[in-house]
């Protein structure tokens, strides 16, 4: 019996449907569930240079025991960056995504197919020259004059690849069709013999799991999906289709199915938009620490230890950070809970260094009064004050930070939830800002959920100047 690969491409997709806006504790609650469904590998976004994408790409590959997929884009060709992401992982592989229909690679790449073979050769010879497992990605393949994808191919496979991807871009083939193109790719590249053939199909027409069914039918060894709606078949499609036609085509998948319709329920409310009342963590499995309560006294011992039960296993660096924002939320509240405490972490470890701290604010505002902020700010030991006057407490906070930096970002995103019930309820901010195309968010916690905001924006701002380091 053949067990075909399921790579799950969520964190990949999904990243480009919402424009690179994927919050670290989105990619790692997404990672973690991928991990748990024992998928055969998990593909990540190609990184655009940033350091932010680096740092959450190495704590999703020190995360997790799945095989990591790290897509590089030929178009930015930042090889060695993308294996220094994740070359941590147990298992990394690097997937080198090329363009071959004529108008893909005159549009993305201006280049005409002499100069993209010579760039697919190159990149793939740089990437196993660092990585013993590369996949070479033919995107947009049925599309391609059949002369040129041969040739790219059987080069891709000579210099080092050993697993390749053809891509239905457009989705717009019959299955019988898709076979056809399969067997014609086989009969033609004689060097698919030593390595993998793996699909990536377009869901246009409702049929991807059913071309998927007939190039497996040819020999494909296995295919790409989401775990969520974002344009391929999903796990459960797959799942069903192996459940349901696994002992005719005597084929079997590694997915563990058991989990699937838990996590996948998960992942669905991780993802979908919320409204501004609703908390991002009333529907999140907390397991067996349902009934801690920690309070100011507990010790950091104590608080981390749930820590590592919620699943995280933190740096030291990161521990520290943790209590020391448990310290001051739990200084305004009787207890701190679970949920509290999922947001205490993802808001304040697992984020890049920080170059601006708060020191303290001051806000006022009233229904007779402009509303005024007075914030001081540490950046690496120099204290900075900006004074901010706005339509509102929270946009004259935005404005005294803007005075500190002297720059101002366009305001992509700003949400406000609640974490928890009551009147010392928790809140949580989301801020989002553009920067030079690139949107940074960043999540703040606090009881005040003026606080909170402001602890957002300067997360995000961080990302920012990181990244410009």
């Amino acid at each position: 019996m053949k067990t075909i690969k399921l790579i799950d491409m969520t964190l990949r997709e999904v990243n480009a449907l919402r424009e690179g806006a994927l919050t670290f504790k989105e990619k790692l609650e997404i990672a973690r569930g991928l991990d748990r469904l024992k998928v055969d590998g998990i593909e990540l976004a190609p990184i655009d240079g940033g350091k932010a994408d680096q740092l959450s790409n190495k704590t999703i590959a020190a995360m997790v025991s799945t095989p990591i997929v790290a897509a590089v884009d030929i178009a930015t060709g930042n090889v060695e960056e993308t294996w220094e992401s994740v070359r941590g992982a147990r298992q990394p592989r690097l997937n080198v995504l090329a363009p071959l229909s004529p108008a893909l690679m005159e549009y993305t790449c201006h280049k005409k197919a002499p100069a993209m073979l010579e760039a697919i050769v190159g990149q793939v010879k740089k990437a196993r020259g660092l990585c013993e497992n590369v996949e070479f990605s033919a995107v947009d393949a049925t599309r391609a004059e059949p002369a040129f994808l041969y040739q790219a191919i059987a080069a891709a496979v000579e210099a080092g690849a050993d697993r390749v991807t053809l891509c239905d871009t457009a989705g717009i083939l019959l299955p019988d069709e898709f076979a056809a193109f399969i067997a014609g790719v086989k009969t033609n590249v004689p060097a698919l013999e030593g390595a993998e053939l793996l699909v990536q199909i377009s869901d246009e027409m409702s049929m991807g799991i059913a071309c998927a069914a007939a190039a497996i039918g040819q020999g494909a060894d296995g295919l790409k999906c989401a775990a969520v709606p974002a344009g391929y078949p999903t796990l459960e499609q797959a799942a069903r289709f192996v459940e349901v036609k696994g002992a005719a085509l005597d084929i079997a998948a590694n997915l563990r199915t058991t989990e699937l319709g838990r996590v996948v329920g998960q992942l669905n409310r991780l993802l979908q938009p919320r409204e501004a009342s609703e908390s991002p963590f009333s529907n999140m499995a907390i397991g067996d620490t349902a009934g801690v309560c920690l309070d100011a006294n507990d010790e950091i011992g104590e608080v981390i230890k749930v820590v590592r039960q919620l699943g995280y296993d933190l740096s030291e660096e990161d521990n520290a950070k943790v209590y020391e924002a448990f310290k001051r939320v739990a200084g305004k509240k009787h207890f701190v809970g679970t949920r509290e405490l999922d947001a205490i972490v993802a808001s304040t470890a697992l984020q890049v260094p920080s170059t601006y701290h708060i020191e303290n604010y001051v806000i006022n505002s009233g229904n007779v009064i402009t509303a005024t902020a007075n914030i001081l700010l540490n950046r690496n030991g120099e204290k900075l004050r900006g004074v901010g006057v706005g339509d509102g407490p929270i946009d004259a906070a935005f404005l005294a930070i803007e005075q500190i930096i002297g720059h101002h970002y366009e305001l992509d995103d700003f949400q406000i939830q609640t974490v928890t019930e009551g009147r010392d309820a928790m809140g949580s901010a989301l801020v989002k800002l553009r920067a030079d195309g690139r949107v940074y968010s960043g999540n703040g916690i606090s009881t005040d959920i003026i606080g909170a905001s402001i602890r957002a924006y300067i997360s995000a701002l961080n990302k920012i100047v990181y990244d410009a380091q």
